[in-house]
Parts: structure tokens; C-alpha cells; sequence
């Protein structure tokens, strides 16, 4: 086929499909949009809902995990396809559920910050074998809320929760 009209076919093609509720559902309002992400991730051994994954974040967005390593505090930051590669292959092998167990929001115009204290297990009921922070960063873009950045860092010694994110 020559260039051109290769060209040509390329731009004659169906835009890709979205599902169509998806803005209308998950992005309707900073709490549904928070819940969303925690759904998504949250699972038995296997594959998530990637597509659906993607669709919650901004063109641009950044996930941040902090953590502490032998050097000291440090961050790696991943797109929403970095991550889903990284997450998704420890999610097929072994059963992770990470819950929201207090909030905290502040808004102003367009932008949205919550502080979303969690805890995670390998099983619903089990004891959390981790709890911690998703600091989120949210836009709207049209009607829908997106996440633009998640940073977070977990519980440990010498960097227990504080009280006053443990409640509502």
C-alpha cells in the first residue's frame, strides 16, 4: 500500500469505542471517582479492569508510590500503563482488596484533593497486612471528575497513621 493511501485508511477509521457511561458513572463526583480506583485494584488473583482503569485518569496522570529504601526516602512515578503492567502482574498471581477507611476533601473550582486513609488484605475480613495514604489529585475536564495524581506512602514503624486520619 503506498504512504498516502495508507494515510488516507488511517484516517477514515472508526474512532476507538469508550463505554459510554463511563464518565457519567465514575467520574460523576470526587466520591464516586476515589471508589472507582479502589474497585478496579481491588480483587482475587487475576486480571483487573484495565480499560476501565485507564478511562478514570487525566491525559498526563501520575502514579507515585514513597517508599524507604537503605538510602532513604525515595519515589518511583508511573503512568497508568506503567503501573498496570507492574500492579497487574503481582494481581494475577495473589488476591489483593484495598479499602478506603477515612477521607478527607478539599476543593476549590476544578481541582480536588483528597486524602484517602486505606488498608489492604489478601482476603474481605482478613487483617490489613498494610494501611497507608493514597493522596489524591483530581481535575474536571467537562463533567467528569479524573485523577491527575495519586502519591502515596504506607504505614510503618516510626511513621504510624496519625489519629486524625483515621476518622472521618
Amino acid at each position: 500500500m503506498k504512504p498516502f493511501v495508507a494515510l488516507l485508511a488511517l484516517t477514515c477509521m472508526a474512532p476507538v469505542a469508550r463505554p459510554a457511561d463511563t464518565d457519567s458513572v465514575d467520574g460523576a463526583s470526587v466520591e464516586k471517582l476515589v471508589r472507582a480506583v479502589y474497585e478496579v485494584i481491588s480483587g482475587p488473583a487475576g486480571p483487573r479492569d484495565w480499560a476501565r482503569f485507564q478511562l478514570l485518569f487525566a491525559e498526563g496522570a501520575r502514579l507515585i508510590p514513597s517508599r524507604v529504601t537503605a538510602e532513604g526516602p525515595s519515589v518511583t512515578v508511573l503512568t497508568p500503563d506503567e503501573y498496570a503492567k507492574r500492579a497487574g502482574a503481582s494481581f494475577e498471581k495473589a488476591a489483593f482488596y484495598e479499602s478506603e477507611t477515612a477521607r478527607r476533601v478539599e476543593m476549590f473550582g476544578n481541582i480536588a484533593h483528597v486524602f484517602s486513609t486505606y488498608e489492604s488484605r489478601r482476603a474481605p475480613g482478613e487483617k490489613p497486612f498494610a494501611r497507608g495514604i493514597n493522596s489524591f489529585q483530581l481535575v474536571k475536564i467537562g463533567s467528569a471528575w479524573k485523577v491527575m495524581t495519586i502519591l502515596w506512602d504506607a504505614e510503618r514503624e516510626g511513621n504510624p497513621l496519625p489519629e486524625k486520619y483515621l476518622k472521618e
